[in-house]
């Protein structure tokens, strides 16, 4: 009877706290490269937690790796009462890149005051190349400037860097920042891309100069090449991605470019406009299922060069496998010369995030940080997250394990501690809120096969030290 009370107390303070798991796929080693999953949050794998978490919402639209944390930028969050005065403020969440785990959550001000209101305030989140973060709102047809701000990552505080010179009306949702946004350690250079046209902007400053025209003087080009070729413009939602160059004297000058937009797969361009390297001689088993949704990115690992792009948003079925595609990207090692001719793949990630429209976001954030583990082997955090509907972190190289903890008897959810968090996990199974596999296995305290009240009880006993 004792016990009952104490499950129906336990039931009472909630059903659990929200914790990462891994997706549960063991990838397979690839010239001896291996990928594991690090920690999840998402529709598939742990719906109930990710639901959970603050930055599972439309609003909150892209996200960053940086020193070590996830960023999530979320548009118009909070409401803040000043006085007479409602306002509405954006946010930062920062997470913990070993295990998702929230961190903060960073309220954002502009000279001490609240930053927010205006519409998708915090559209764009990101990191230089010298761990700074930056932090860029939606500007709409009718603004004739792009702001963007650095972002203090402990504070939340907003300074002002410029106010880019458009010059040409447009919409810009998504931008990309290489160099130093300082300008005190390297050049900066910033572009987007204007939605629903074919012009591409960009910004250039000079170490310790003022920002200006990116394109020898000018604000914006004219992008007449596309693939497919049938295509006139990048539609709504594209994004653009620099590409580090391969000596220090071009390393942050963005010369070589990739635009990936909606009806659009990811196409490489120069400063003139023109393509340079497109998916019109890539194999058909590495085209993208669904060219609506957008991201790509660039690493390179054991002197490998590797692209990152998406294939999939909500719709679409592997016609090999039958299983629905969700979010996901190819991992691929570019062909000879960097070339996407040629190139293989390696993996797919994730297996599957969730199948809930966003509102028409498109974009899908992938950014990569690199580390050098204890034993001194290099490798890549691979950051993946598609706005309401997932954020997970896959690490890349030779000598890489999953994420998690050893599960001893009792620790549901491998936090490495045995506590009322695991009673809950137990419930959330059996009322029937979560599934085994959310918990890795580890459900099945008591070891009979079954999950049930002799389980709860079994965590319960050795909570009570029986």
């Amino acid at each position: 009877m004792k016990k009952l009370l104490l499950l129906i107390s336990l039931v009472t303070l909630g059903l659990g706290s929200a914790f990462a798991t891994t997706d549960g796929v063991t990838y397979d080693e690839v010239n001896g490269i291996k990928i594991a999953n690090q920690w999840t949050f998402d529709r598939s794998h742990n719906l109930a937690e990710y639901s959970a978490m603050p930055y599972c919402n439309t609003y909150a639209r892209t996200a960053c790796i940086s020193n070590g944390y996830v960023y999530i930028a979320h548009s118009n969050a909070l409401t803040v009462i000043q006085g007479t005065d409602t306002l509405t403020q954006s946010v930062v969440y920062k997470l913990d890149a070993k295990d998702g785990s929230l961190v903060a959550t960073l309220p954002l001000t502009l000279d001490g005051a609240v930053y927010g209101g205006a519409v998708l305030s915090a559209n764009n989140i990101g990191a230089d190349h010298f761990g700074h973060l930056w932090l860029a709102p939606y500007s709409s047809e009718l603004a004739t400037v792009q702001p963007i701000y650095q972002l203090d990552g402990e504070t939340g505080a907003l300074t002002h860097v410029a106010d880019l010179e458009k010059d040409q009306l447009s919409r810009c949702d998504y931008l990309d920042l290489m160099g130093d946004i300082t300008r005190k350690e390297a050049e900066c250079n910033i572009m987007t891309v204007s939605a629903s046209d074919a012009f591409v902007y960009r910004w250039h400053a000079d170490q310790g100069e003022d920002f200006a025209g990116g394109f020898d003087g000018d604000t914006y080009l004219a992008i007449i090449n596309f693939f497919p070729l049938a295509t006139t413009n990048f539609g709504y939602g594209p994004v653009v991605k620099m590409v580090l160059g391969d000596d220090e004297e071009t390393k942050y000058s963005g010369n070589l470019f990739y635009i990936d937009g909606f009806g659009t797969a990811p196409v490489l361009y120069d400063l003139t406009g023109s393509l340079v390297d497109s998916f019109e001689s890539v194999e058909d088993d590495l085209q993208p299922w669904d060219l609506g949704a957008n991201g790509v990115c660039e690493f390179t690992l054991d002197g490998r060069n590797f692209i990152v792009y998406t294939i999939a948003q909500y719709t679409g079925t592997d016609e090999k496998t039958m299983k629905h595609l969700a979010c996901q990207a190819f991992i691929c090692e570019m062909g000879e010369g960097m070339t996407l001719a040629g190139m293989k793949k390696y993996w797919m990630v994730p297996d599957a995030f969730g199948t809930t429209s966003d509102g028409g976001t498109r974009v899908e954030s992938l950014s990569v940080e690199y580390g050098t583990d204890s034993e001194g082997n290099d490798y890549v955090n691979l950051l993946v997250f598609k706005c309401y509907n997932g954020v997970a972190l896959y690490k890349i190289g030779k000598n890489v394990e999953g994420g998690g903890s050893s599960f001893a008897t009792g620790d549901v959810n491998g936090d490495a501690d045995i506590n009322i968090a695991d009673v809950n996990a137990l419930i959330s199974i059996i009322l029937g809120n979560s599934t085994e596999s959310d918990y890795a296995g580890e459900a099945d305290v008591n070891g009979d096969a079954d999950i049930n009240i002799a389980d709860v009880n079994a965590v319960i006993a050795i909570i009570l030290g029986n």
